[in-house]
């Protein structure tokens, strides 16, 4: 296990070295990179004087020794452009650019020798080597990038094409001898797509073109569509705006007859409608007899009739015509005796407004059968009873009046007046201490009465008393109505109180 252990600790070792060894190369080149200080683009048109700047910001303990320009064209060739060296003048290579580049300032400092391009062209564009040889360190260098931007000319149009089911171009958009490259879209609501071609121009130039195709219908006829260019020399995005041209054979529609056509109805009116790309040359109506009926004006599209009569139950005929053909539409006319009657534009509404007066008279009805039905169960006695029994009436026969066989007999001395108990005045009494024969009159009336209020206040679905159904408690039904009263006789000024009664 030590042993393994020691190994692994020993390729550890390796690597960490290696690793630091890359690191140390990393930065010595990146720090002596970073002294050549360059623009990494410069932008010019053509025409125009460009200059390239370098400069080595850090020379201490760095001896400078030359100087040199060199070009790398796009294929990866090299030429040395300019070369200057502090113990001789400047020099300059053949080259394609030989008196046209010169350095800045003349004569030249070492430690900054920037270079001026004049009268460039598009062939100028690629990569430019400021390098410099140095001593201990060897040669450093600094890379521009020179672009040469040319604006292109922008161009959109459209092409007119005839209604068919094959693909077509329908536009066209181009972006001629422009640097760098343009780039096309479009924009519109037809249906259809688009392919881009570029193809180099003069001068190391570059030329775009773009096409929209689809198949064309009647229908995208006057469509809009806009071609956009895009390009770096443009401050914005440059549109055209273009509309679809379909060229297509008259499409005939007659507007104007309503089938209500009846003998001596005046001043009718059929209108010849046309849609073509171009548009119609010539109008032309007719009838399938052959000839107009004499009561028939015609004028441009318009076929006016100005009585409807016999001669007019025909069928007429609209043709159009334009270059790419002829197109028809016809309408056959029925006479009618007489006008055809024609529903209101309100008879719906109306049939609409009865049915929802039909609909409230129903349920206001509906409502007041659902009163009159609960109004008429409270009075049937449907519910609850309602009956509060009436309060005894002492009269002054009653102190006199002997008792049933059955009971002791009571004998009081009765006030000179007339005593009453009653609860309210509305409420009927019953006299406590009258005969026999008013009692059983008495008695025979309570009994009555008893039986109307049972009608009235006695759940649903009781009957009659008198139907020998079970009566309610406080009704008496056998003859002997001494035998219903248990209560002892009341002496004069004592307070009174009724026998129990159950409701």
């Amino acid at each position: 296990m030590a042993r393994h252990d020691a190994r692994n600790w020993s390729d550890y070792t390796k690597l960490t070295g290696l690793l630091c060894l890359v690191a140390s190369i990393l930065l010595q080149h990146g720090t002596s990179g970073q002294r050549v200080k360059v623009k990494p683009e410069v932008a010019s048109y053509p025409g125009q004087t460009v200059n390239l700047q370098c400069a080595f910001s850090d020379p201490t303990g760095i001896q400078l020794t030359m100087v040199t320009w060199i070009y790398e064209s796009k294929d990866g060739s090299r030429t040395n452009i300019a070369v200057f060296h502090p113990n001789y003048d400047p020099n300059y290579p053949d080259s394609l650019m030989k008196g046209r580049v010169s350095f800045m300032p003349s004569p030249p400092n070492l430690s900054s020798p920037s270079i001026q391009i004049s009268d460039v062209k598009m062939s100028d564009e690629g990569r430019y080597v400021c390098e410099y040889a140095t001593y201990p360190d060897g040669n450093e260098q600094g890379i521009i990038q020179l672009v040469m931007l040319a604006k292109p000319k922008n161009t959109a149009s459209i092409v007119t094409v005839e209604a068919s089911s094959k693909l077509s171009v329908v536009a066209r958009c181009e972006s001629a001898e422009g640097r760098p490259a343009a780039k096309i879209s479009w924009v519109t609501t037809a249906n259809g797509n688009e392919t881009t071609t570029s193809k180099d121009g003069i001068d190391n130039t570059v030329t775009v073109g773009s096409e929209y195709h689809m198949v064309p219908t009647p229908a995208d006829n006057g469509k809009d569509i806009s071609c956009l260019v895009e390009h770096r020399t443009q401050n914005k995005i440059e549109s055209f705006k273009l509309k679809l041209a379909v060229l297509y054979a008259p499409e005939v529609k007659i507007l104007g007859y309503d089938d209500n056509w009846y003998m001596g109805r005046t001043n009718l009116v059929l209108t010849c409608q046309a849609d073509a790309n171009p548009v119609p040359l010539s109008v032309n109506w007719k009838t399938m007899s052959g000839e107009l009926p004499d009561t028939v004006q015609i004028k441009g599209n318009e076929l006016k009739v100005l009585k409807v009569d016999e001669a007019v139950n025909t069928t007429f005929v609209c043709e159009v015509k334009n270059r790419l053909g002829i197109r028809r539409d016809q309408v056959t006319v029925i006479i009618r005796a007489t006008s055809r009657r024609e529903k209101g534009p309100t008879t719906g509404s109306i049939i609409g407004a009865i049915i929802g007066v039909i609909l409230i008279i129903a349920a206001i009805g509906t409502g007041i059968a659902i009163y009159r039905k609960h109004k008429n169960n409270k009075l049937n006695g449907d519910g609850p009873p309602k009956y509060k029994p009436p309060p005894p009436k002492k009269t002054d026969n009653s102190a006199t009046r002997p008792l049933n066989s059955s009971h002791a007999p009571v004998t009081q001395d009765r006030p000179p007046h007339n005593q009453y108990y009653s609860t309210q005045g509305a409420e009927p009494v019953t006299d406590l201490d009258a005969n026999d024969d008013d009692e059983n009159s008495d008695t025979e009336t309570r009994e009555t009465n008893n039986r109307e209020h049972y009608y009235s206040a006695a759940p649903s679905g009781w009957d009659d008393p008198g139907n020998n159904e079970v009566p309610p408690p406080y009704v008496r039904t056998d003859s002997d109505h001494q035998d219903y009263y248990q209560g002892p006789n009341i002496n004069h000024g004592d307070s009174f109180v009724s026998s129990a009664m159950f409701v």
